[in-house]
């Protein structure tokens, strides 16, 4: 059995701003830095995890190793499959800015993003190669929101209705046998209060 826990970045000021940042490279803020410090303290507290695994997008491999200062284990590697999704001419843009240039039915048009089925594709296909390459393991992954949505639909189609993931969210997967369940979905009870995260 190979446990992964798929976390979302710490907050950005994009984030704060409602703009859509794909692959834009931004950094965390102060109040990111210190989501994924709660969260480092938060999984210090659990079984020690084997590996952490991180887009190469400074705003997650920063959150990444944040929380690997705390836990004591440093990032194995960054992976561009883990990256967020392209979201083509929308980046950098938010909702009412959006509206003003492309109108209401925006989601509609084809503005250079990459299909959300090529989305999960590749982040199943990474969390496929990581429960083969570290069974038996704790893997922890520091990733996006849309890439750990739509991998999650992917994987479980229409499972969860909430698809909007919490900066430094918590989401465990197991894979037994080949199959995988999640055993807990979206979790940021870290930002309020310390709690033991049963795994």
């Amino acid at each position: 059995m190979t446990t992964i826990s798929l976390v979302r970045h710490g907050i950005t000021d994009w984030n704060v701003l409602g703009k859509a940042q794909g692959i834009t490279d931004i950094p965390l803020n102060e109040e990111g830095k210190k989501q994924a410090l709660q969260l480092g303290e938060r999984l210090a507290l659990v079984e020690p995890w084997d590996v952490i695994i991180s887009s190469d997008l400074s705003r997650a491999s920063e959150t990444a190793r944040i929380i690997g200062e705390k836990i004591n284990v440093p990032v194995d590697h960054y992976d561009q499959r883990l990256r967020e999704k392209d979201f083509g001419k929308i980046q950098g843009t938010t909702e009412a800015e959006r509206l003003a240039t492309w109108g209401e039915n925006w989601r509609e048009l084809d503005l250079g993003a990459e299909p959300m089925e090529a989305v999960a594709k590749r982040g199943i296909a990474c969390l496929n190669d990581l429960a083969v390459k570290h069974q038996d393991k704790r893997v922890l992954i520091v990733s996006h929101g849309a890439l750990i949505g739509s991998t999650l639909e992917g994987l479980f189609p229409g499972k969860f209705t909430e698809t909007k993931m919490g900066n430094t969210s918590v989401t465990i997967l197991k894979n037994i046998h080949e199959e995988w369940n999640c055993s807990l979905y979206n979790c940021t009870t870290h930002l309020n209060q310390h709690m033991e995260l049963k795994a």
